[in-house]
């Protein structure tokens, strides 16, 4: 039923590892089948990494970094710009090869993650010469001078849910700050990301500065993990997988930052402008499926706008458009695996096995068309604190619903999870709007609106969700660590132990 794609040169894809600027393949010769979650169609394999292969893009990232590091700030940013200037060209391309890979509807990946994705990297094109120090004002005679130094080689583990987008909020900083990357992106959408990396070979990023090895968990990314050369590590996924990545990486200590899970909490009062708050959690939760970690899937209404709000929300989750990912018609494409799917609806059987009333979906769309694919319709759940889909992250279309009665209940029940990435909440009271925002526990909280990111603003959470962030200045810290310099300028002061 796939629309054919006009835009992607299946032929000159990259399909092997890049380490060292050579594309080579696993030394054990693994394959990775890559699928398209439409029809599970397979699109074709690609080279799998293994601990060697990771070993070896270490041993390449390492040897470059003396280079990378050294060279004027400048020019890493003007490679960068290049490489926006490169993507800019080749813009159908990347958003129909994201589309086929992910089942992200066209006009998701036009709209919202190609466009992210630039932005991204011509906003740290533009921090890499403003990465700077201070003077600390210290004790006469004496000179304190901190710098920002590179961390070294730097690991990356890139999700499958937004693999575009997300491999530019983790390769743009680390990049603009002079460390070299090792990457690992998921083995189930990891085109995108390859396809960058030969873009970067193609505007002259030098050999070894970045390093794809796509690969599974327990092999490829469980030897990033621990691996003693590797300086830091950045991941994002899932809080069990984070925790794994800790442990892992005791061996040498190594910086380690985790975007991990969350329950995000929609909070809409009874002051709210119900339309702007019903398109708001429609957008928050069913855009790209509701595969998003800061999706607001816990949406929790005002008892006193309860009924009318669900009225008008379920109507729109009905009439969301189910279909090909390429047919810019489609509102939501399907789930990113099959695997997943089955997962999501798994939920729904704990739902029926709880007494959760479902609103609207509740399973797999009639269509036949759709039937071999990973679709899933957009689904809504009543749902009380304690029940499974109230507390647990289902990361699918799929959303509770519980009431509150006083902004004092609604922070209880917002507050009531492990996770602590996004929140939201929907008011015309400016007062209540701080009162709530700051009263939620949260690394990033939206006011009459959901989603909204910039590469200006930090990303991230507390408690389960993980902690350091990507994007912001607050991530070049994350990508450098500060060297105190001390300088006696003054003769006339003795060591302490002079003759």
């Amino acid at each position: 039923m796939s629309i054919k794609s006009r835009a992607v040169d299946f032929d000159r894809l990259p399909r092997q590892l890049l380490i060292g600027g050579q594309w080579v393949e696993g030394l054990a010769g693994g394959r990775i089948p890559v699928l398209n979650p439409v029809d599970n169609g397979e699109l074709f394999t690609i080279a799998e990494a293994r601990a060697e292969d990771v070993d070896r893009a270490v041993i390449a990232a390492r040897a470059a970094f003396p280079g990378w590091s050294k060279i004027a700030p400048s020019e890493r940013g003007r490679l960068l710009y290049k490489l926006v200037e490169r993507m800019e060209a080749c813009f159908d391309e990347l958003a129909e090869l994201e589309t086929l890979d992910t089942g992200h509807p066209i006009r998701d990946t036009r709209g919202v993650d190609l466009p992210r994705t630039l932005l991204n990297f011509r906003y740290f094109a533009g921090m890499a010469d403003k990465i700077d120090g201070r003077q600390v004002p210290v004790e006469p005679g004496f000179l304190n001078v901190v710098k920002r130094q590179p961390v070294g080689v730097v690991g990356q583990i890139v999700p499958w849910n937004f693999p575009l987008m997300f491999s530019s909020w983790k390769l743009a900083p680390a990049l603009a700050a002079g460390n070299t990357v090792v990457m690992k992106p998921s083995e189930l959408t990891p085109l995108t990301t390859l396809r960058i990396a030969q873009m970067m070979q193609e505007v002259g990023i030098p050999d070894g500065v970045v390093n794809i090895v796509p690969g599974f968990g327990h092999t490829a990314g469980q030897r990033l993990a621990e691996h003693p050369d590797v300086n830091k590590i950045s991941f994002t996924g899932s809080t069990a997988t984070g925790r794994k990545i800790i442990a892992a990486s005791g061996g040498n200590l190594k910086r380690v930052s985790l975007e991990l899970g969350g329950k995000g909490a929609n909070i809409v009062f009874d002051d709210a402008v119900l339309p702007a708050a019903v398109g708001g959690a429609a957008f928050a939760i069913f855009h790209n499926q509701g595969q998003a970690c800061i999706a607001g899937s816990r949406l929790l209404l005002h008892e006193n706008i309860a009924d009318e709000f669900l009225e008008k929300f379920v109507a729109l989750a009905n009439s969301i458009r189910v279909g090909d990912p390429l047919d810019p018609q489609t509102e939501m494409g399907p789930l990113t695996s099959r695997l997943h799917q089955q997962r999501v609806l798994a939920y729904l059987e704990v739902c029926r096995q709880e007494g959760n009333r479902i609103l609207c979906g509740g399973g797999v769309p009639e269509a036949p068309a759709l039937q071999s694919g990973c679709f899933l319709k957009p689904t809504i759940v009543e749902a009380k604190p304690g029940d499974t889909v109230f507390a647990e992250e289902v990361f699918g279309p799929f959303v509770s619903v519980t009431r509150f009665r006083d902004e004092a209940h609604a922070i209880e029940l917002a507050n009531a999870t492990d996770y602590g990435l996004g929140a939201g909440l929907w008011t015309t009271h400016l007062a209540r709007a701080h009162r709530v925002a700051d009263a939620l526990r949260a690394g990033m909280v939206w006011v009459n609106c959901y989603k909204r990111v910039h590469p200006g603003s930090p990303f991230g959470g507390v408690g389960q969700s993980g902690y350091g962030r990507d994007l912001g200045t607050e991530c070049l810290s994350e990508y450098t660590e500060p060297k105190s310099i001390w300088i006696n300028y003054d003769a006339q002061i003795p060591p302490f132990y002079s003759r």
